[in-house]
């Protein structure tokens, strides 16, 4: 049976963490970077990053196979610092998803990380082995983080003018790094 608990994946990117942190905590654009999520959408009037708020996540991560919801609830929303959130379901556990960011320089350190929190259930692995198809959850998600941070770093790298400005949100010009 498999396990998880804890893995994390970094990469560096060439825009300053405000701008780094707009990316990540806008969950309406997670279906852009993450290869698993289709579709997010703040609930309960929700329109931005708080503590508390909530947001409906449908993820799919396996051609053929079923997707599924869940409702995250923010945790930390600490601009330019940190972004996190846990989902909670049905006999898959409790996981905390975290995006830590650090300033190098002119550059942001993007760490995505998640932990464990409540195991997965014996039935909740029978679920994501037999129903969804996935013998390596582990190495799905590992697989995900890379993918999600380095499409990251291409959004940001595109908030950018032809001088080397950072654009701010919506494409109008905000201060450089």
């Amino acid at each position: 049976m498999q396990t998880l608990d804890h893995d994390e994946a970094s990469i560096s990117i060439d825009a300053a963490p405000e701008v780094v942190y707009a990316l990540v905590a806008d969950v309406t654009r997670t279906p852009e970077f993450s290869p698993e999520i289709l579709d997010c959408t703040w609930l309960d009037g929700a329109t931005g990053p708080a503590v508390g708020a909530r947001f409906k996540a449908t993820n799919k991560s396996k051609p053929k196979r079923p997707s599924w919801t869940n409702k995250p609830v923010v945790t930390v929303a600490d601009p330019g610092r940190e972004f996190a959130f846990t989902r909670t379901e049905p006999f898959a556990g409790t996981i905390l998803w975290r995006y830590r960011l650090e300033r190098e320089g002119d550059r942001t350190r993007l760490t995505e990380s998640y932990t464990v929190v409540k195991p997965i259930t014996r039935f909740g692995w029978f679920v994501i082995e037999r129903v969804f198809g996935n013998p390596d959850r582990h190495g799905d998600l590992r697989s995900g983080m890379a993918e999600t941070l380095n499409r990251l770093r291409a959004a940001a790298d595109n908030r950018r003018d032809d001088a080397g400005n950072e654009t701010a949100p919506g494409g109008d010009r905000g201060p450089s790094a």
